[in-house]
């Protein structure tokens, strides 16, 4: 395993916004995803996912729709986390965060 360095304060900052675009980003691809996915595992004509709160949809399906959408936005968001604090890595030589 690579020996793991303090990043610098400097790093800290300026990755900041950089990751804060990613989040965003990361957020919006996410829900983009589930909604595709969504589509394509749901029966019947009502391609939008349930709410917590629409009495119309069972529980089962509110419930696996919310495991779906949280699986999908970690899997993204840790992606883009990665590869952005990689990118950040090769531009200034320092990993951002530890």
């Amino acid at each position: 395993m690579p020996a793991t360095r303090t990043p610098s304060t400097s790093a800290k900052i300026l990755y900041r916004p950089v990751g804060i675009v990613s989040s965003i980003v990361g957020g919006l691809v996410a829900s983009l995803l589930f909604k595709q996915v969504w589509k394509r595992v749901s029966a019947g004509e009502g391609a939008d996912p349930p709410g917590p709160l629409e009495s119309e949809y069972a529980f089962k399906e509110i419930l696996l729709a919310a495991v779906l959408q949280g699986a999908i936005y970690s899997v993204v968001k840790t992606v883009i986390q990665r590869q952005g604090a990689k990118g950040f890595q090769r531009a200034t030589g320092e990993w951002p965060g530890s």
